[in-house]
This record gives C-alpha cells, structure tokens and sequence, in this order.
C-alpha cells in the first residue's frame, strides 16, 4: 500500500458501500456543519474587528487624540500650555478650541448642535477634519467672517447648503428691558463635512476661533487645547505628563475615556459572540461522534476481521482517529477557506443583498456607521481553525475507543 494502513483503511470507510450511503452522507453532513460553523465564527469576528477600527478612525477624524480644558471651562493662558506641550517630544501639535451649546435655525428647521470654535489653520495639524469637507473648504472660517461649517446630516435636517444663511442662537444671554434674552448672530454656510459618523454628522458645527469667542464672551480665553501624539494609544499618558508639567488645576481627556464605554461594549460583544458561536463549533464538531458510531456499527463485522487477520486495537484506534480527523480537516479548511473568501468581500455580498432585498442592514442613527466593515486579522482565523480542529480530536476519541474494544468473536457471531 501506498499509504499507511490505518490511513487507507480511514479513507475507505468514509465511503460507504452502495448498498449503504446514509453513513457517507452523515459524513458529508459534519463536514458541512463543521465548514459553516467556523466560517460564521471568521465572518463574525472580522465584522467586531472592521466594526471597532472604523469607529475609531472616523472618531479619530473628528476629534485629536487628547484635550486639556479648565476647570470652569475656560483657560486663560493656554499659550503656555501649548509652549508646554510643544516641548514634549511625544506631542506632534495642538489646537486651541472654544466649545458650546447652541442651537441652528434655518427655514427648513431648528436643530441643537455643539459648536467648536477652532482655528484651521492649527486644527489641520490634531484632526482629519479638513479631509472631511465634501463641500466649501475648512479655511473658509476667518475671524469676523461669521462663517459656519455643518455636518452632513445637520445641513440636510437643515435643508441648508453652502452660501446659505442660518441664525445661531447660544445660551450666553443678553440682558434687555425685555429680559434676558438669548445671543443671536446669523452665520453663512460656507462648508459641508462628512465623517461618516452619525453622532458628528448630526450634531458638529465649526466657527472660527475668534467668532465663537465674541459669542461667547471668552475675550482671549479658550476652553481648552487638543493634541495630536505620536502613539495615539498612549495618548491619556502624554496628555496627563503634560497636564502635570503645566501646574494641574485642569481637566484631562483622550479619545479612548471619551467613548470608553463604547470601546468596553465592543470588546465585551467581541467575546460573547466568540463563545456563543465557539458552542455552535462544539456542536457541529461533536456530531462527527455519531458519525464514527455508526461507521462502527456498519463496519463492525469488518472491524473484526481486521483483528482476526493481526491488526491490533492500536491499530483500530488509529484507523477511526484518521477518519474523524479527516472529516475534521475537510471541514476546518473548507470553513476557514470560506470564511476568508467571504470576510474580505463582505461590502460587496452585504452590497448585493442590500440591493436585492431592497433594506439596509446598518442603520447609521443606531451603529454610527451607515455600512457593514469587515477587517480580517489572521490571528482570528488561526484561533477559530486551531480551536475547531482540537474539539475535533476531542470528538473521535470515544467512537475509536469503542471501535478498539469490539471482540472478534461476538462481531462474527452471527455472520
């Protein structure tokens, strides 16, 4: 024989004889479970991993990798802290900003947003946001040029486009002989941005540095100073050096605290739904334990024979082993092959169905991404393979046992 014994003998039971298929279709059918099962687990997986890297580049568009604000929300002499910060090597820029409440009224509707007043020139240097613009350009905002820059979903409910006009109104009031009345000031729609992020699209607008500062009577203070580091995920400790070399007395941020328990959501989802569907591999690989028992109900006269003839009950152990993990290893690779060929063009099939069905699968206003990302990493795909083919193994340990215990005698009784 060309190969070994107890391989050759596993490969031919996996086909039974013609005039019983129901056990090579119980075959086929674990292979089957086994390939759907770990391809699901793969998909699954890559959607958590493009899912939690597109939220975090288009948060990272937005907003800069840390803040520090003053306490009552102004800070007042925050050129020195940029001089600070200017000398930590880890700190690649920052940005001086004014944030606020305030609310949009246009003729097409009323919104509240939250105003950053910026100078764009240095926000380029912390942020993507000029990357963003799909409409108008981010350097459109001058100081007394009382220009605005919308998000996306904002102008829509708006129905506002650029060189149109709107009334910001800000809680800052006035005091009149009527009362105390609200600051008004009309804006020009001089840009439209697009961060793909339904919570920024909906909610952002940007003035300059100097406007919102009129509006808000900060005089020549700002809220606070955005920084742009060198390793983002090491940002709240830059931020908090630099915090601390300025004296203290201030609020500290980063993108992560920001949206902290969003990032925990992810990861705490991330690792239900590997166990949930690690059971449905369990499952699928387990059921490749009735299909040896019944190889071995349907070969157990030949089982016999193999032992009449020398073979020992090593030697049946083997042969059954083999087979379990030949199933096992059709439907692990058929799986994972699968899985990869449908993680890596998930936007397309996700595309067609969307078309086809006429749906959308991802509501932007609930999961702040208006489509379904996948970002395969292969460490996934090497852990779900590894883990489904070890609970392979687990599951052909039983049946070779009861196969390596059949007793020559009783198989042939009554042949």
């Amino acid at each position: 024989m060309y190969r070994p014994f107890e391989v050759f003998v596993g490969n031919r039971y996996l086909r039974s004889r013609k005039r019983n298929r129901f056990v090579s279709f119980i075959s086929l059918i674990s292979v089957i479970g086994i390939a759907v099962s770990v391809a699901v687990l793969i998909v699954v997986l890559s959607v958590m991993n493009g899912f939690e890297y597109e939220v975090r580049n288009r948060i990272l568009a937005v907003l800069s990798h840390g803040s520090i604000t003053g306490m009552q929300g102004r800070l007042p002499d925050w050129e020195l802290l940029s001089n600070i910060a200017a000398a930590d090597e880890r700190v690649v820029a920052s940005a001086p900003f004014i944030s606020g409440q305030g609310m949009l009224v246009s003729p097409g509707g009323v919104a509240g947003i939250e105003l950053r007043g910026i100078l764009p020139e240095h926000e380029q240097q912390v942020s993507d946001a000029a990357g963003l613009m799909t409409a108008g350009q981010m350097d459109s905002l001058q100081p007394r040029g009382w220009n605005i820059v919308l998000g996306s979903e904002l102008a829509r409910r708006l129905a506002v486009q650029v060189g149109d006009k709107i009334v910001l109104l800000t809680p800052q009031g006035s005091v009149t002989p009527a009362g105390m009345l609200p600051r008004m000031r009309r804006f020009t729609v001089s840009g439209i941005f697009h961060a793909g992020m339904y919570e920024y699209d909906r909610n952002l607008a940007y003035v300059h540095l100097t406007d919102s500062a009129r509006l808000m009577r900060m005089d020549d203070a700002v809220s606070g100073l955005s920084f742009a580091v060198v390793e983002p995920m090491q940002a709240d400790a830059v931020v908090r050096s630099v915090a601390v070399e300025y004296g203290g007395g201030v609020y500290v941020s980063d993108w992560t605290r920001q949206h902290a328990n969003f990032f925990r959501s992810i990861e705490l989802t991330k690792s239900i739904i590997f166990f949930i569907l690690l059971i449905v591999v369990a499952v699928a690989a387990f059921n490749i334990v009735s299909t040896l028992m019944m190889v071995v109900r349907d070969k157990g006269s030949e089982i016999a024979i193999l032992r009449s003839m020398g073979a020992s009950a090593l030697n049946i152990l083997k042969v059954f082993v083999t087979e379990g993990v030949m199933i096992g290893l059709f439907g692990t690779f058929a799986g994972v092959a699968a899985g990869i060929t449908l993680a890596l063009n998930l936007g397309v099939v996700v595309g067609w169905l969307e078309a086809l069905l006429q749906i959308q699968f991802v509501a932007p206003d609930v999961y702040f991404i208006s489509e379904l990302p996948s970002q395969l990493r292969w460490n996934d795909v090497y852990i779900v393979g590894g883990l489904a083919f070890v609970l392979v193994i687990a599951a052909t340990v039983y049946p070779a046992l009861r196969a390596a215990a059949t007793h020559p005698a009783r198989a042939l009784r009554h042949e």
